[in-house]
């Protein structure tokens, strides 16, 4: 648990694994492989040694019952379930040609945050004849929203992959390009998806960088190809990440590699245990979650169309659990 000023706001409500929507029908085994993935990294003498026994049990429903307990965390928000995917992009080693949209290493003076706003990164020449060129793509609009996602693959034009993971940001707010365009009238809210807006920067080249340069956080990258190609790509615990199984949260409220338990409602409704293994900028508050879809375009377009209610609920070690509530309901 960290210590946000919101988590004085936030209820708390510890319930059976009974109450889960659709719990005995999961394959809790398919959770147990991903927990392990990143159990090792979690410090706690409990956390210790549940890892220890998760690498022990091979039953993952006996398993998770057996040391944790479900918690409902409330704070007054709906609950928001998004979807977010590896980006993979066309892109070269060298400028040229249609690729001239560098993808950047992080410069050392970026540390000291906040530093220059996305539109002084791109227009002041800061970056230029440093060196700090991974690749040069040959969409911006793609490039942008790769730094959304946080990681990706480029598909090099010698037939090679180059994967990027996050390597920090510039240190400002994140700012939705979608509800500016909502704000601006030019879509309603629902009409509003990550294919739209590339759609509409590529049809209003002008007006399009003008609409990008209104998000001014900026993400860096780093080379991680030495995560093979079969494996998914690196969530915010620097351990790959699983397509339908892995969830980015809030921080703050739900600790990493924690197991979250998913009833998604709307278009395909889903319920389903995925561990905690991920974070983004705009993932903010006790309901909220973005699931990792997949890589490439496919999971690009479901990613892109997951926006819908339901309910989270924690799995946390029972003493933690019990320890959340109130000392007149314990």
């Amino acid at each position: 648990m960290g210590s946000s000023p919101a988590s004085s706001e936030i209820s708390y409500q510890v319930l059976s694994f009974d109450q889960l929507d659709g719990w005995d029908k999961d394959d809790h085994d398919a959770a147990l492989r991903v927990f392990r993935n990143t159990c090792i990294d979690m410090y706690g003498p409990d956390w210790n040694a549940l890892c220890a026994l998760a690498h022990d049990m091979d039953d993952g429903r006996a398993f998770f019952e057996l040391m944790f307990r479900p918690v409902l965390m409330e704070d007054g928000q709906e609950m928001l379930f998004t979807g977010y995917f590896e980006p993979e992009l066309e892109g070269s080693r060298y400028p040229g040609g249609r690729f001239r949209w560098p993808v950047y290493r992080m410069p050392g003076e970026a540390q000291n945050r906040p530093w220059l706003s996305r539109r002084e990164i791109l227009t002041s020449g800061v970056m230029d004849g440093r060196g700090l060129e991974i690749a040069w793509v040959d969409d911006p609009v793609e490039l942008f929203f790769l730094q959304i996602q946080g990681s990706g693959r480029i598909r090099l034009d010698d037939g090679s992959v180059v994967r990027v993971g996050y390597a920090g940001k510039n240190g400002h707010e994140y700012r939705s390009v979608g509800q500016e365009l909502v704000r601006r009238g030019v879509y309603q809210s629902h009409q509003v998806s990550a294919q739209v807006i590339k759609n509409w920067v590529r049809r209003n080249p002008v007006d399009g960088q003008e609409l990008l340069f209104h998000n001014p956080s900026y993400v860096f990258f780093r080379e991680v190809s030495e995560v093979p190609a079969e494996l998914g790509p690196l969530g915010a615990m620097n351990r790959s990440i699983t397509p339908m199984r892995s969830v980015a949260v809030d921080p703050d409220i739900v600790r990493l590699g924690s197991p979250v338990w998913i009833e998604k409602d709307g278009k395909g409704p889903m319920r389903r245990l995925m561990i905690a293994q991920d974070t983004g900028s705009a993932i903010k508050g006790a309901q909220r979650a973005d699931i990792f879809v997949g890589t490439g375009d496919e999971a690009g377009r479901r990613a892109g169309r997951l926006r819908d209610p339901g309910r989270m609920v924690v799995l946390m070690p029972i003493q933690r659990a019990y320890a959340l509530l109130p000392e007149s309901v314990q």
